[in-house]
């Protein structure tokens, strides 16, 4: 065997359908695309939802509610989770970087602070939202609650 004598696999390779070339192909008159409707006229282009006039899919389904495009969504951490961290770590500030890296948030999560559990430690939080009673427990206990700045942001971002 040699590249002289190479075929492709039979049946694998026909030849191209030729319409519109005269009745004896088969082909021609209609070119295979039937009498009439607007699949047979030239031009056409079918909708990419089209279901043939029947009442279409996004049509059927009801629809209600209201979605706000501008919502911004937090990921929740509670004090208990943190309190648990603190008590495995020992650690006295928590920011964004040490939550990373201990898995609770990953990188493009906005982090909201939630009161559920009790925090012993008095350690400085740094988060992007609190709860007004996370806030005040993490006060009580001695500790800080801090939100960045936008500045701050942009350049843990760069």
């Amino acid at each position: 065997m040699n590249l002289s004598n190479l075929r492709p696999a039979k049946g694998s390779v026909s030849e191209r359908k030729r319409v519109g070339r005269g009745q004896g192909s088969g082909m021609g008159g209609t070119s295979t695309r039937g009498h009439k409707g607007a699949q047979s006229r030239s031009g056409y282009s079918r909708k990419t939802h089209f279901e043939g006039g029947q009442m279409p899919l996004q049509r059927r389904v009801p629809k209600f509610g209201f979605k706000n495009i501008n919502r911004v969504e937090y990921k929740p951490l509670n004090l208990d989770s943190i309190q648990a961290l603190v008590d495995e770590t020992k650690a006295t500030v928590v920011d964004l970087d040490f939550l990373r890296q201990h898995g609770l948030v990953s990188k493009k999560d906005l982090v909201k602070v939630l009161s559920r559990g009790e925090l012993t430690s008095a350690i400085e939080i740094h988060a992007h939202a609190f709860s007004t009673s996370a806030k005040d427990a993490i006060e009580k206990a001695g500790g800080k609650a801090v939100v960045p700045t936008k500045e701050a942001n942009e350049e843990a971002a760069n």
